[in-house]
């Protein structure tokens, strides 16, 4: 059986709400006859926004294997102005040369999970509800439970602090360590309960599972590599004056955003650390900022969907330079 045909997302593209969608429109800017890759298509929402703002084309790039039902409804609604290639957003110049397309006038990238994995039990993303402790985005690799359930101690408590920011990490990873040798973790409600009596005595605003699903959802996923290789590709695909949009909702992904963008404008002292090392060789700006600091939503879209409150949009435009030369070594971050 496909995985259009056993979908488990129970919503629909136009139910699904797209975070500063009217930003994205603004900066990206489609026009007639120009192609734009949306490089994490999910519910296709910031693509057929794109599509009716323009006569243009749209190329839907998404490693979850389930969003392909969404990708054939807006395939029939506009017929010969959209594609949908299943692979890596990171991978997005050899997906596109596969297919013939060197160049393209715009990227656009909703970087994180989305609120369809996150709703979704089967898909192993949530605390809040029981399923299989997975959080795969693309069906393949490691799952959490593998890495719950094999990392040692040290290797757990690490993931957990550098991409959670947990300071109880030891602590926890001491307990996940001790009760997998009774029973192996399967469910996700068995690592969220066991994290909250692990660290119930202490007061916090948030689940105390918060932190350390985030981590080995990341870790899991390679999301920081994955999105600092994304950046260098679209660096190599855009043509000149094309657009890059990129909307992220962690503060580690707007680090490698904002430092990629600025070192690429020519600001200088600006190199995060998350970014493949760019060539002694310096060689021209290849973006130019199209605003000096990250936009934020409206107060009024925060109402209406809080899940966008921490959301944060930077944008730039490719400039005629030839794309940097970086040290990509592949490895996570």
């Amino acid at each position: 059986m496909s995985a259009v045909s056993q979908n488990p997302y129970n919503v629909t593209p136009a139910a699904h709400t797209s975070v500063m969608l009217k930003e994205v429109l603004e900066y990206l800017s489609p026009k007639k006859g120009e192609t734009y890759v949306d490089g994490t298509f999910g519910a296709g929402g910031y693509t057929k926004a794109i599509l009716k703002a323009a006569e243009c084309k749209v190329i839907g790039i998404d490693r979850d294997p389930y969003v392909e039902v969404f990708a054939a409804k807006v395939g029939e609604e506009f017929t010969s102005r959209f594609t949908f290639i299943p692979g890596k957003f990171s991978e997005m110049q050899g997906l596109l040369a596969a297919r013939g397309i060197e160049k393209v006038d715009g990227v656009v990238l909703d970087v994180g999970v989305s609120s369809m994995q996150i709703d979704t039990p089967r898909r192993g993303f949530s605390f809040m509800h029981d399923g299989p402790l997975d959080m795969r985005m693309s069906d393949q690799g490691e799952s959490a439970a593998d890495v719950v359930n094999s990392a040692d101690e040290a290797e757990l408590a690490n993931i957990i602090y550098r991409y959670g920011g947990e300071r109880f990490s030891r602590k926890i990873a001491r307990a996940i360590v001790e009760a997998r040798t009774t029973q192996p973790f399967t469910r996700t409600l068995e690592l969220a309960d066991l994290i909250r009596r692990t660290v119930r005595s202490y007061n916090d605003k948030i689940d105390p599972a918060t932190r350390t699903f985030q981590a080995l959802r990341i870790w899991v996923n390679n999301e920081l590599s994955e999105l600092s290789e994304a950046l260098v590709a679209a660096e190599k695909v855009l043509s000149p004056g094309g657009r890059i949009v990129v909307v992220s909702f962690h503060s580690e992904e707007d680090a490698i955003v904002k430092g990629f963008l600025q070192d690429r404008s020519g600001k200088e002292d600006s190199v995060s650390r998350y970014m493949p090392i760019p060539s002694k060789d310096a060689q021209q700006p290849s973006f130019k900022l199209l605003s000096k600091k990250a936009l934020k939503p409206t107060d009024a879209e925060v109402d209406a969907n809080v899940r966008s409150r921490s959301a944060k949009l930077r944008a730039a435009e490719r400039t005629s330079a030839p794309a940097w030369v970086s040290d990509t070594k592949g490895a996570r971050v």
